[in-house]
């Protein structure tokens, strides 16, 4: 299975493999709780526009938004879609089928949602699925959909970012069915300040839930790519 880093191209710009770069300038966000606000607050850190959405009127989230992320913009869901280069869901688990498969059909996504038991209750989908985001997946076929930033914590994610090169710097994988997907958010995971760690498709992303060893550690890229080479997984496309 394939491990590959930042492409090395200038901040927020991604290489395609057929040599076309794509301008990664806004990020937007559904889901204006913890881990939304965290995404927010370390994107703009970043240089990120950044627009964070939750399910109804802006108005409602304009004070949290101005308090927990303060330079993001308070937006509808729709306006989050449209306008969001590249798209985090971080809403519960379990409201994931509220989301509109339309609005978000040819749109790089990540995945940053997590099954937590206690708070999205049974869910007969998800037991009947490979994984979360294969799930999420079916749910938005026209997604082009990549999990990653479920198994870092809100906080740490803000805490345990360091400038590239750093040794022994965090890194974060990355999986996704669309390479040219993939590509575009590792460079957002560098951006971000983490090592970015190729896992290959998205049944990999398994492997990054809570309760396996990549979800419960810290670990370097050369930590995380000795975790994800005992995954077995089909050839990457």
């Amino acid at each position: 299975m394939p491990h590959r880093s930042s492409t090395g191209t200038p901040d927020g710009v991604t290489a395609t493999p057929d040599g076309v770069t794509a301008t990664i300038a806004t990020i937007g966000i559904l889901g204006a709780g913890r881990v939304g606000t965290a995404v927010a607050r370390q994107a703009l850190r970043a240089g990120y526009r950044v627009l964070v959405a939750a399910s109804g009127d802006p108005a409602a989230i304009e004070l949290i938004v101005e308090v927990m992320a303060p330079g993001a913009t308070a937006v509808t869901a729709a306006e989050a879609a449209r306008a969001g280069d590249v798209v985090v869901l971080s809403l519960p688990l379990r409201k994931f089928d509220t989301l509109d498969p339309d609005l978000l059909d040819g749109t790089v996504v990540i995945d940053a949602m997590n099954y937590w038991a206690e708070t999205d209750g049974d869910m007969p989908t998800l037991a009947a699925a490979p994984s979360s985001s294969e799930m999420v997946q079916d749910f938005l076929p026209g997604a082009r959909l990549v999990k990653t930033l479920n198994h870092i914590g809100y906080h740490e994610l803000e805490s345990d970012f360091r400038p590239a090169g750093t040794p022994e710097r965090r890194a974060l994988a990355v999986a996704g069915d669309d390479g040219d997907a993939r590509a575009t958010v590792m460079d957002v995971v560098e951006r971000l300040g983490y090592d970015a760690v190729d896992a290959g498709p998205l049944t990999a992303g398994a492997a990054l839930e809570p309760g396996t060893e990549v979800f419960t550690g810290r670990h370097d890229r050369a930590a995380l790519e000795r975790l994800l080479e005992r995954v077995p997984v089909p050839a990457t496309r």
